[in-house]
């Protein structure tokens, strides 16, 4: 379907439902109407977005979460929302009458495109509101969820619930796929960004076929991809951009279907002329922090940039040293990829999706320190 086209709001699928409902188009924007006007935030926001998507607009207004950048709105074209949620129907084989669950914000693209799948391939669709620990206290068993990684840490124990899990909107801590090898879920982390409108790829996280080193992601329908003179990801994916979209993501290709990520180019750190890549680094030191961190860099007159390690550090649960010999104790550990200092902060700034802001972090740490 090419979005280039005049849009006309298909008619619900016959199979969907809402909250074991079935609407027409109309009954629905009814109901959108009702829970703007009387419902909890959560549902003001599913409300918000049903309208919208009811309405004789060619696209749909979606804010970006802001953890590369300042949160902008941008405007998606429901023809491409429709195209991606044909291309997930067919990458994870979750058919009509399939019964997903919904617990993730209507506010941002995520949300948005559990609706829109549901609506276009006719599932049987519950909502809940978007908490930490969404399967709590709920006994259904579900053909498929969206989750982000907090919400996947506090559903451990009930995941027999989910015959598959998407998890979006950051990578999965090395931690979770330990805890979550040789469960029947089907876990799938998902890659992809507001602009393309959720996913365009995938990969298994607890396969019983391959270790998850060797996992990569993989393009869904009708995506290919390439890199640019950066080895930054390139996507081309005409079902959802007249453009190829240029990603500021270091991969390392391994065809124009399938990539290992690296992390992110903005990231890279210069120390001495050897690149390192936090988010490598950060997978490594899972193994030994499970406090909330990241890595990054100060300036340094001989090496240009020396690599640190910003902790949050709530409950004042280890000191400096400690960390200190639990890296050095860490054989996966590159030397270079050792941080030179350690600092703490109370607690992160977030994004509004809940991810670590690291640039503000940043500011936080040092502020103090400029103003002396």
């Amino acid at each position: 379907m090419s979005f280039e086209e005049k849009f006309i709001t298909p008619d619900l699928h016959a199979s969907f439902l809402l909250n074991n409902k079935r609407y027409t188009n109309s009954s629905l924007e009814a109901y959108a109407h009702h829970l703007v006007r009387t419902g909890e935030e959560f549902e003001v926001e599913i409300g918000d977005f049903l309208l919208d998507w009811l309405d004789d607009s060619d696209i749909i207004e979606v804010k970006t979460s802001g953890s590369t950048g300042p949160p902008k709105t941008i405007e998606v074209y429901k023809t491409q929302m429709i195209n991606s949620a044909k291309a997930t129907g067919t990458f994870f084989k979750i058919p009509e009458e399939s019964n997903a669950l919904l617990c993730l914000s209507a506010k941002y693209i995520a949300g948005k495109m559990m609706l829109v799948r549901a609506m276009i391939l006719g599932w049987k669709l519950d909502v809940l509101a978007p908490k930490s620990n969404p399967l709590d206290n709920l006994y259904k068993q579900y053909d498929f969820c969206a989750m982000v990684p907090l919400q996947l840490d506090n559903s451990i124990n009930r995941l027999h619930l989910l015959k598959k899990l998407i998890v979006g909107g950051g990578a999965i801590p090395e931690h979770l796929i330990a805890l979550v090898q040789g469960l029947n879920t089907k876990i799938y982390e998902t890659y992809g960004m507001t602009e393309t409108v959720t996913h365009v790829a995938a990969r298994r996280v607890n396969s019983k076929k391959k270790e998850i080193k060797d996992c990569c992601f993989k393009a869904l329908p009708q995506v290919a991809f390439s890199t640019d003179e950066r080895n930054c990801l390139v996507i081309k994916a005409p079902m959802l951009s007249k453009e190829a979209i240029v990603t500021n993501d270091i991969v390392d290709l391994i065809t124009f279907k399938k990539f290992f990520w690296k992390g992110r180019f903005d990231n890279v750190i210069n120390s001495g002329g050897i690149k390192l890549h936090p988010e490598e680094i950060e997978k490594k030191l899972q193994l030994v922090i499970r406090e909330r961190f990241f890595v990054t860099s100060r300036d340094d007159k001989k090496l240009g940039q020396r690599l640190i390690l910003i902790i949050e550090n709530v409950n004042d649960a280890y000191t400096i040293d400690t960390y200190f010999f639990k890296i050095n104790n860490l054989d996966t550990l590159d030397k270079y990829e050792v941080p030179k200092e350690i600092y703490f902060l109370e607690n992160f700034i977030e994004t509004n999706t809940g991810k670590i802001h690291r640039s503000n972090n940043v500011a936080q740490l040092f502020a103090p320190l400029r103003k002396a």
